[in-house]
């Protein structure tokens, strides 16, 4: 399994958030799904992200059954899926974006799985930073978390706000780059306000790990983020975005620069 190398400091998931700790700004992680709403639009959003200020991009990857996303990012995931978008686009698409930035893979396990035992290798060079696979608890398949931590990329883990401290621990202790804090149960997807429970919640990770600690699922608008942003180390913001471009570029793009200002006020 990973360990926290807290990999490879010169892996640019770590290097963001150092610079981050050092002028005392959170991160904005921000979710695009690959090929969305085509892959033209997909890559001047990704640009466009980092130019409002987004400081990593979460580059999901379309997949036919997506257990953990809630119906705004389903949607996005099939219609991409209808146009030809696969993971080697999505390393394509990753490539010809050229950000500047931290790119995280959001993916389910199959994929990769599918994708042969290089597809990590072909991540990296691609120009992605970091993984994150939502369907593989720790413990779960050491030999694949071996895999996966040892690839150069960070290994960003996912924390339920229902985990016991002891289960955090070993979470965090097996990932690198960030931990990504599930802010409230279920399926990913826009909520009125940010869960009650946070605040302990944050307090506790914090106490088992000395990653940052990026919060998501909910967050939808500038004062969420801000409040978000007060406990946490960053917020990642997906549905929201993902909705917005569905619309627009620009609207996603407004959206990218409110939520940038909300954390820096």
């Amino acid at each position: 399994m990973a360990s926290t190398l807290e990999i490879i400091s010169s892996n640019r998931v770590a290097q963001r958030f150092a610079l981050l700790r050092g002028t005392r700004r959170k991160a904005l992680v921000c979710y695009v799904t690959a090929g969305y709403p085509d892959v033209e639009k997909s890559i001047s959003l990704m640009r466009g992200l980092e130019e409002k200020g987004a400081d990593v991009i979460e580059v999901g990857v379309p997949f036919s059954d997506p257990i953990a996303d809630g119906p705004v990012i389903q949607v996005s995931s099939q219609h991409a899926l209808r146009e030809g978008m696969t993971l080697d686009r999505t390393f394509d698409l990753v490539s010809t974006a050229a950000l500047n930035i931290p790119v995280v893979l959001f993916t389910y396990l199959n994929p990769l799985i599918a994708a042969g035992e290089r597809c990590l290798e072909r991540a990296r060079d691609a120009g992605v930073d970091g993984v994150l696979v939502t369907d593989l608890p720790v413990g779960a398949d050491t030999e694949r978390e071996r895999w996966l931590g040892e690839s150069g990329l960070a290994f960003v883990r996912l924390v339920a706000p229902t985990t016991p401290v002891e289960r955090m621990r070993e979470i965090a202790t097996n990932g690198s780059g960030f931990v990504y804090l599930i802010s409230r149960l279920g399926v990913t997807g826009m909520r009125d306000s940010i869960a009650g429970d946070l605040a302990p919640t944050v307090e506790r990770l914090r106490g088992v790990t000395k990653l940052p600690l990026c919060v998501g699922f909910g967050i939808s608008d500038g004062p969420q983020a801000a409040a978000v942003g007060k406990l946490a180390d960053g917020v990642v913001v997906g549905s929201a975005l993902v909705e917005a471009a569905g619309k627009s570029i620009n609207s996603a793009l407004d959206l990218a620069r409110s939520l940038r200002a909300a954390l820096d006020a």
